[in-house]
């Protein structure tokens, strides 16, 4: 360690700034043109949405040219409710600007290699420091000399390669694995459109879905149960990060003791069923698997069980595009939108014979599988990359 010298951001810095909105320069946002990246854009993994992209005209990118980004430059959310989310500019998202809640960091490559500095700033100690920097105002921010205050361990060059590649090389294996479940997902909608849609059957009997499985919700849990630690309690939120992403982190717990005695009286859902989210985002999707123990919010979520026919088959046809336009018919409220358990039973699915659905069911739960094991291989390399970050960087653990 006596080669690793601590030093604060801004000594390694050539720039630290941070953009503006177009409008206030009397430009505009358009359909498609030079990238422009807002602070949603980015994430505490440290990845870049390009789906959360707006554009602006290339007009407007020469009157932003403070922003102007480049290759390896740091994007560091530094307003908003999510201070110290970080991502790192690559070069196929360029041309690109950015606006300010979004600060540039620009390294200097003599004294730091910037994909280690990326990873630096994802320690959760780190975003902890830059959350409390900002104290409980309403509108949470820090500054530029904030930004440059923040300490860094920093190892020779070669070390800080060397570190970054053991994390980028985990980051990559996990990118694969969401690109491949992308596709996984792709093809089993693709295969139950053409079964269940274009190849549908005039003789085909229409069902409620009341008939094909049960539909109800959870057990309700007060405020006063939940605990510091324990079994997870979902709520919407953890269950779109659960579809999207297959982990989650809960930040309520019921306890073992509540949790046991809520399964021998009620029941928690098992694998294979699936869980829905009924206010707020509708119609999210989620099919529990085997390793999964969790209670969930009574209301916000509806709870299907007890299948009469494969849950795969109910599955896909939910996030089909003929599920969501069944589930946006039942919709009701206007402020609040919500979908009701009576008005989920009383959905009709066109159901081909038995010999038909349950070789479908076979098919898809082939490809289900793999999602749910690549899922399960995501959130160990993401756990083994969490325990890695702080000891690589704090030098307990050394490569290189």
């Amino acid at each position: 360690m006596n080669e690793w010298r601590e030093c604060k951001l801004g000594d390694i810095t050539e720039l630290v700034t941070k953009g503006t909105t177009p409008t206030t320069i009397y430009g505009k946002f358009v359909d498609c043109g030079i990238n422009f990246i807002k602070s949603e854009s980015v994430s505490y993994n440290g990845r870049i949405d390009k789906t959360k992209f707006v554009f602006i005209d290339d007009e407007t990118h020469q009157k932003l040219k403070r922003s102007q980004l480049i290759e390896n430059d740091i994007l560091f959310s530094m307003a908003g409710v999510f201070l110290g989310k970080n991502a790192i500019v690559t070069k196929d998202i360029l041309p690109a600007n950015t606006n300010q809640a979004l600060a540039i960091i620009r390294l200097n490559k003599d004294k730091t290699f910037p994909q280690y500095i990326h990873y630096y700033l994802r320690q959760s100690s780190i975003i902890d420091f830059v959350n409390n920097m900002s104290g409980q105002s309403a509108q949470p921010n820090i500054n530029f000399e904030e930004i440059k205050s923040i300490e860094v361990s920093l190892p020779p060059l070669p070390e800080q390669k060397a570190i970054a590649g053991v994390l980028s090389s985990l980051d990559d294996k996990i990118d694969l694995l969401h690109r491949q479940n992308k596709t996984l997902e792709a093809m089993a909608e693709a295969l139950f459109r053409q079964w269940f849609v274009e190849e549908a059957d005039d003789g085909w009997e229409e069902k409620p879905l009341g008939e094909l499985l049960t539909i109800t919700s959870s057990k309700r849990i007060f405020y006063s149960e939940y605990v510091t630690s324990g079994v997870p309690f979902y709520r919407g939120k953890e269950i779109i990060e659960l579809r999207n992403t297959g982990s989650t982190t809960s930040e309520l717990y019921i306890s073992t003791e509540r949790f046991d005695e809520i399964v021998s009286k009620f029941g928690v859902p098992k694998e294979g069923d699936i869980l829905l989210t009924s206010v707020g985002t509708l119609g999210v999707a989620y099919r529990v698997k085997a390793s999964d123990q969790f209670y969930f919010k009574d209301g916000n979520i509806t709870w299907f069980k007890d299948f009469k026919v494969p849950s795969s088959i109910i599955y896909l046809w939910l996030i089909s595009k003929v599920g969501q336009d069944e589930l946006e018919a039942i919709t009701i409220g206007s402020t609040q939108q919500a979908l009701t358990i009576e008005g989920l039973k009383s959905i009709c699915v066109k159901m081909p014979t038995k010999d038909k659905i349950y070789k479908c069911a076979d098919d898809f739960e082939i490809i289900l599988t793999k999602i749910e094991s690549n899922q399960t291989q995501i959130y160990t390399l993401e756990k083994l990359r969490d325990s890695l970050l702080p000891k690589l960087m704090s030098g307990e653990v050394r490569v290189g």
